[in-house]
């Protein structure tokens, strides 16, 4: 099968297109051809292998797993003899790693959304779990409630506008200025320019504020956070150390002041994409994609995500 092998960290010229073979099939998997893939963050920080610290556990001289990609929509092509859930010819979404390539097999795989294309579905996963957690589990959401979400045009930003509207939130989204009109017709109820404007030195207070940007300072986030706000740390922060400075600064300061500083690294479920699925079926939540590149111009893909000016999602078709 052809795909995406990486056997260095580097820029993305280190992504090649190659003949490899087709991954087994475990018990309690699924073999799945795939039809479309997404790009995340992740994806450009294993690439470049920075910060260095996930060189801890993606590989200290060059990336473990050769394949990159973690999004993946398509056909199901086998099933392991304890798969229940999907059977051979089912249209399905889902997570794992390998998926820049024709066919992946993993176990997080779930029916896709009836309304969405391959494509679209290939870029719910990551981005869609991430906003998920984030409000729910780790911004413990509720109904009513004062959202602010920084870094609202991307990938994550634009699942957490229309999650966060979807669980009853009001909700503000930060932007640049060609974003605005996007994040509007997903439902923001206002939108903030950043270009124009700090959300910071506003004035107004929130219950909640998912920092997907990463670029305010702990302190600038919590004076528009209320007195029991909760700020979820979604972004890879600025700097060497990427997110890990901000994560620890956050635990400390939870540990002292009555509002919460949370970080986390989300985990892509069965559970939760089903949820997904639910709420896109239910017309409450769609991705936003804004290009898809084939599987051979996969580098290209992250290199234009690496610049920082993505609308939504940059989607693989296979």
């Amino acid at each position: 099968m052809k795909a995406i092998v990486q056997h260095r960290y580097g820029p993305p010229g280190v992504l090649r297109l190659q003949d490899i073979e087709k991954p087994p099939v475990g018990d309690d998997q699924v073999l799945l051809r795939v039809r479309g893939s997404s790009v995340n963050a992740v994806d450009w920080h294993l690439m470049r292998g920075l910060p260095y610290f996930i060189r801890l556990s993606g590989g200290l001289r060059g990336p473990k797993g050769g394949v990159p990609g973690v999004d993946a929509a398509g056909i199901v092509e086998a099933v392991g003899k304890d798969v229940n859930h999907v059977s051979p010819g089912d249209e399905v979404f889902g997570a794992r790693n390998g998926a820049f390539a024709e066919y992946v097999s993993g176990r997080t795989f779930v029916l896709k959304p009836a309304n969405l294309t391959f494509e679209e579905a290939a870029a719910v996963p990551v981005a869609g779990c991430t906003a998920l957690q984030a409000l729910r589990d780790k911004g413990r959401l509720r109904p009513g409630q004062r959202v602010l979400v920084n870094g609202a045009g991307g990938g994550v930003g634009t699942f957490v506008v229309q999650i966060a509207k979807a669980l009853g939130a009001d909700v503000t989204a930060v932007t640049s200025t060609g974003n605005l009109e996007l994040i509007r017709s997903i439902g923001a109820d206002h939108v903030i320019d950043y270009t124009r404007d700090d959300f910071t030195k506003a004035g107004q207070r929130y219950d909640l504020i998912i920092d997907v940007g990463g670029t305010p300072s702990l302190s600038a986030c919590r004076r528009a956070l209320a007195p029991d706000g909760t700020l979820v740390l979604v972004g890879a922060g600025q700097g060497a150390g990427g997110p890990l400075p901000r994560m620890l600064a956050g635990l400390v300061r939870s540990r002292v002041l009555k509002q919460r500083v949370v970080g986390f690294i989300a985990q892509v479920t069965k559970e939760d994409l089903l949820v997904l699925k639910e709420l896109i079926e239910a017309g409450k939540v769609m991705p936003v994609v804004d290009r898809t590149y084939p599987l051979s111009e996969t580098a290209q893909a992250i290199g234009y995500l690496e610049g920082g000016r993505v609308r939504g999602k940059v989607v693989i078709t296979v």
